[in-house]
């Protein structure tokens, strides 16, 4: 008899007050006929135990479909104890070292992994037929409001509430309602008396609230178990149709935007600034030139009365699209026609008096804004003083047959910082690095961004500096404009679709992002294009395709955006005349005094 053998009669001895001859473990059948428990203890030796501590079926038995014996069921808390004491016991110190095996298919030796074991029942999975599994189903309620979902499996849903709604159709009202209503959504409606009972409601189902505007659209949108569809939903409605906005809620939100705009002044990262600057720059107090972050001097003058006639306009349901993925869609739309179907509005009307329809007008210029960014640093390590500087060209809508391509020449561009980790999908390989970080040392960012709305288009790069090397680094950023419609290399453009279905398809793994696509898509356009439709407009993509909307581009005003030390900051004649010639490089300047 072995160590463990030994090991294993002893234990079994002191917890049933008697010994169990181990030797004879392979012969001793189970009280009930094809019992056979392999148990931790069992599996080391790699012999069955004998019926008085046989387990059955609840953990690993070898014949599931035989009823465990009553014995086994009252004794297993008592075999848990041996074998978890047994396993925590050293082993023996000398000879070769003993492994706790696990199940590898011994019992059925001859069978390869690739074939399924004899006797297991046929497995039944779901099907579906043609497109559906990929189909985005709409349904267009009596009101307007359009319902918008997208079968995903799994146990939670994403649902929520998209509107035409933002800073962009804000001409004729105080400049920063948008931002207000964004910080004040999921707040108190006539059905929750607070926030808190809002959050409440939803931790019941597991579930979370968010709200977000841009220039063109405001989402609020919850994640949440869907068997609470039902009530999602309706506290959607009461969230976007009837929130109470009382004057704590909109003191609280003073409190909230005027902290968030002196963040943004303060934080080392300017993009969101920047990007600010230079839709300003390039639609000139119009549409989406309109501030999107409200201005310091209107916090104090918006109030409820300013924010109902806001609604009034624009928070209509033939502007709102109710979109979900993870829900059944005739439920989606039952709930839509049970909650958003004929409720009065807490503004008291349904119908708009006054909407913005104005089209975008691109004018082009410059915004400049001189500050001090040697100090920026947040910790005890000096931040260096950089400059910032945004150049952008008109491009395209997203609804113009041109945005694919457009897309395709931002992901070729491509970018980022110079402290970047590399690896694969990384963009290492894009122009923006290639020709610039890794040409210049000295410069820090060099980034390609490409923002798209219904009716216009904007690309820029961004680029970072020390302040005495503005100059160098305006030109570098006008020579790749102006590469941009050169010539293209094959590899280059294969590398950039490849990258941009890569990027696309992962970020579709995320049913928030799903949702996002399906509720802006149908909003604009009434319906979706499918994921394996983009792609086959993406591989279309044809190097003459990326000369033809570059050379269109190029012929546009340049929009330009600076930030830090301007000191040396080419004037804005001399970037427009850089961006028309043929080299992309800047006049010559000749100074009398240095």
């Amino acid at each position: 008899m072995d160590q463990w053998a030994m090991r294993l009669r002893g234990a079994v001895a002191d917890e049933f007050g008697e010994a169990v001859d181990v030797e004879t473990v392979q012969a001793l059948p189970g009280q009930v006929e094809g019992c056979g428990f392999w148990s931790p203890v069992g599996l080391l030796k790699g012999r069955a135990l004998p019926s008085a501590l046989c387990v059955g079926p609840d953990l690993l038995c070898l014949a599931p479909s035989v009823r465990c014996c009553s014995y086994c069921l009252t004794e297993m808390a008592v075999l848990t104890q041996v074998t978890t004491r047994l396993l925590q016991v050293p082993g023996p110190r000398s000879g070769a070292p003993v492994y706790r095996p696990f199940s590898s298919g011994g019992a059925y030796p001859s069978i390869p992994l690739s074939s399924p074991l004899p006797g297991a029942p046929t497995p039944v999975f779901a099907t579906v037929d043609g497109q559906e599994k990929f189909e985005t189903k709409v349904t267009t309620l009596d009101n307007g409001l359009r319902v918008a979902s997208q079968n995903k499996f799994g146990q939670f849903c994403t649902v929520g509430i998209l509107i035409n709604s933002g800073s962009r159709y804000e001409a004729k009202y105080l400049s920063g309602i948008a931002h207000f209503l964004e910080k004040l959504a999921f707040s108190s409606t006539d059905r929750f008396g607070s926030k808190d009972e809002i959050l409440l409601t939803l931790e019941k189902h597991g579930g979370i609230c968010d709200c977000q505007t841009s220039r063109d659209t405001t989402m609020y949108a919850v994640s949440a178990d869907s068997k609470g569809l039902d009530t999602v939903v309706g506290l959607l409605a009461d969230v976007v149709l009837h929130p109470r906005l009382t004057d704590e809620e909109i003191e609280m939100t003073r409190m909230a935007v005027q902290f968030e705009l002196e963040d943004l002044s303060m934080r080392p990262d300017p993009e969101p600034l920047l990007t600010e600057m230079i839709h300003e720059a390039a639609y000139s107090e119009n549409t989406v030139g309109l501030r999107r972050f409200c201005p310091s001097e209107n916090i104090a003058k918006i109030d409820r009365e300013v924010l109902h006639a806001y609604l009034r306009n624009y928070y209509t349901p033939d502007r709102m699209v109710l979109a979900g993925v993870g829900v059944e869609h005739d439920h989606l739309v039952e709930c839509a026609r049970k909650y958003l179907l004929g409720s009065q509005p807490a503004w008291g009307s349904e119908t708009a008096v006054d909407v913005d329809r104005s089209v975008a007008q691109y004018t082009g210029g410059i915004v400049k804004l001189e500050r001090d960014m040697s100090n920026v640093s947040l910790g005890p390590t000096a931040f260096p003083e950089l400059t910032h500087i945004m150049i952008g060209l008109e491009s395209c809508s997203f609804l113009e047959a041109d945005f694919i391509p457009f897309a395709v020449l931002n992901m070729m561009m491509g970018g980022g910082g110079s402290f970047s980790a590399g690896g694969p999908g990384k963009g290492m390989f894009t122009r923006l690095y290639l020709n610039v970080l890794n040409r210049h040392h000295w410069m820090y960012n060099a980034t390609a961004y490409h923002h798209s709305y219904e009716d216009t288009g904007l690309l820029c790069i961004h680029a970072s500096a020390d302040p005495r090397q503005v100059r160098e680094m305006v030109e570098i950023i006008t020579k790749e404009f102006i590469l941009m419609g050169g010539t293209v290399d094959v590899v280059e453009l294969e590398r950039a679709k490849t990258q941009l279905m890569s990027m696309l398809m992962m970020n579709l793994e995320s049913r928030p992002v799903i949702f996002e696509d399906v509720g802006r898509q149908v909003l604009a356009t009434h319906s979706r294009k499918l994921p394996h439709e983009l792609c086959a407009l993406i591989r279309n993509v044809k190097p003459e395709d990326i000369r033809r909307v570059a050379s269109k581009m190029l012929r546009r005003r340049p929009a330009v955006a600076a930030l830090g030390d301007l000191a040396d900051l080419p004037t804005y004649e001399h970037i427009q005349a850089a961006l028309s010639s043929r080299d992309g490089r800047l006049p010559k300047t000749y100074r009398l005094f240095r």
